[in-house]
């Protein structure tokens, strides 16, 4: 039998722990994991593109566990009432191979990606940050606000989309939050103050997010809306104004800003950071941009906090996924045991 944790059960933990101690406590298990980076098996996901979008799987392993996910990044789903992003992953025992749980990951995906976001504001922006900008209110936003006030302590919110129902959900949801939060008329005027700019948006196509001319010293940008070929959202000047920090460099250059850039450009692995192998940001003026496209290891620091976390609880449930014979070179033998005759009927 598999551990199990679907959405129902996921929703109940979070409800029960609260949203912060789940995101403390995630980021806490993506830092470990970033620290010993050396220690995983990396590689780009595998991907499959169509007109419709991408659908992905995002594999990776330690010497104990294997991890993967299965995610899609469909942006027209929206107009057919369905998300853009949906996801669920597997953790496995090295050893024997043998899965060890089995998620949903759509919500716990939102919850690692805001998680990872504060993770990498908290070595690369300005200690005294206070002031979000979130430019895109889709589903991902509420996630990112949660983790930057949980995590890094922000107060206030100043949010754009260019859908005023996108901006009306943000902000109903967020009523009880405790942040102050400030509905902007352009992405322009979202920033105009702001120490750390989170962009989130869902179109697939090379946009000017932010521009040039848009971003002021000391800022932190974390860019997370360019993920996958063909879809940026910083214009390339940022990029060389800045200093740039990604995940993992040989998926960052094909998914996230650096498509822009040149193969020789330089940029900083974030575990380098987090390890104490290289310093973050250096100044209060400088510009940090952590080009973050999502990495199958955060999944795995995902699932295993989630395995932690449910084993021996009601909030996951074992699932008949393995074929289990007494003998296990006689499958074959299952066909002959005993099962009850409701279950082997077509009526």
């Amino acid at each position: 039998m598999v551990q199990y944790v679907g959405v129902h059960d996921l929703i109940r933990l979070i409800r029960l722990q609260g949203i912060e101690t789940v995101l403390r406590e995630l980021a806490e298990y993506i830092e470990d994991d970033f620290r010993r980076w050396p220690a995983f098996d990396k590689r780009p996901r595998l991907a499959s593109h169509s007109e419709h979008g991408a659908i992905e799987l995002m594999p990776t392993s330690d010497d104990a566990l294997y991890s993967f996910k299965y995610v899609n990044g469909h942006p027209g789903n929206t107009r057919d009432g369905l998300q853009t992003v949906i996801a669920f992953g597997m953790l496995s025992d090295v050893r024997t191979g043998y899965p060890l749980i089995l998620s949903e990951m759509t919500l716990l995906t939102a919850l690692r990606t805001a998680a990872t976001s504060a993770v990498a504001a908290r070595y690369l922006a300005r200690a005294d940050s206070r002031v979000l900008a979130i430019i895109g209110a889709g589903a991902q936003s509420e996630f990112q606000a949660t983790a930057f006030k949980t995590l890094l302590g922000i107060d206030t919110v100043r949010i754009y989309d260019t859908d005023p129902d996108a901006t009306q959900k943000f902000c109903d949801n967020m009523k009880n939050s405790g942040l102050s939060i400030t509905i902007a008329a352009s992405s322009q005027e979202a920033v105009e103050g702001a120490d750390i700019i989170t962009t989130i948006t869902a179109d697939k196509q090379m946009a000017t997010i932010l521009s040039d001319n848009m971003i002021g010293a000391g800022v932190h940008i974390n860019a997370v809306g360019g993920d996958c070929p063909g879809k940026t959202e910083l214009q390339a000047d940022i990029l060389t104004r800045g200093r740039v920090f990604v995940e993992y460099t040989e998926q960052t250059r094909l998914e996230g800003e650096l498509q822009q850039m040149p193969e020789d450009f330089q940029v900083t692995e974030l575990w380098e950071i987090i390890a104490g192998n290289k310093k973050g940001r250096r100044s209060a003026r400088d510009i940090t941009i952590f080009d973050s496209v999502g990495f199958a290891t955060e999944d795995f620091s995902a699932l295993r906090y989630l395995r932690d976390k449910v084993s021996g609880t009601s909030f996951c449930k074992t699932l008949d996924l393995l074929a289990n014979p007494e003998d296990p070179r006689n499958l074959f033998g299952l066909l002959n045991s005993s099962v009850p005759d409701e279950e082997c009927s077509f009526e």
